[in-house]
């Protein structure tokens, strides 16, 4: 019985812990998007940039900001930007989703990501 509780009580703190870390900071979030994302981005709805814009991403079926001429590769993904589904892009667009206009010039800690992902859901 005490392997089973120890095992229990591992992965509730792995979960616990992966929980706070997958919350990351927003206020730093804003940093890191200021500092890797706004080149290319803006959060305001409707003006488009280089790349489209992130107001509202989180939750979002990839490919579907209106104006925006998405490549292929996005337009197809048939996927919605999840917490987690963000973190493996903006990771690594090109290795991600082969065929992606989106290249990064600097890539991200996973500290980085993760705060940028908190600030993004919370810009709705």
């Amino acid at each position: 019985m005490r392997p089973l509780a120890s095992v229990c009580l591992a992965g509730g703190l792995l979960i616990s812990t992966t929980h706070i870390q997958a919350a990351g900071n927003p206020t730093e979030g804003r940093a890191v998007f200021e500092n890797l994302c706004a080149d290319c981005h803006t959060i305001t709805p409707g003006k488009n940039k280089r790349g489209p814009a992130l107001g509202g991403v989180v939750g979002r079926a990839a490919g579907t900001v209106k104006n925006y001429r998405y490549s292929e590769a996005i337009a197809k993904a048939g996927i919605t930007w999840t917490p987690d589904r963000l973190a493996r892009y903006i990771t690594a667009p090109k290795t991600d989703l082969p065929g992606t206009k989106m290249r990064m010039l600097e890539k991200p800690t996973p500290q980085e990501v993760e705060d940028l992902i908190a600030w993004l859901q919370q810009n709705k």
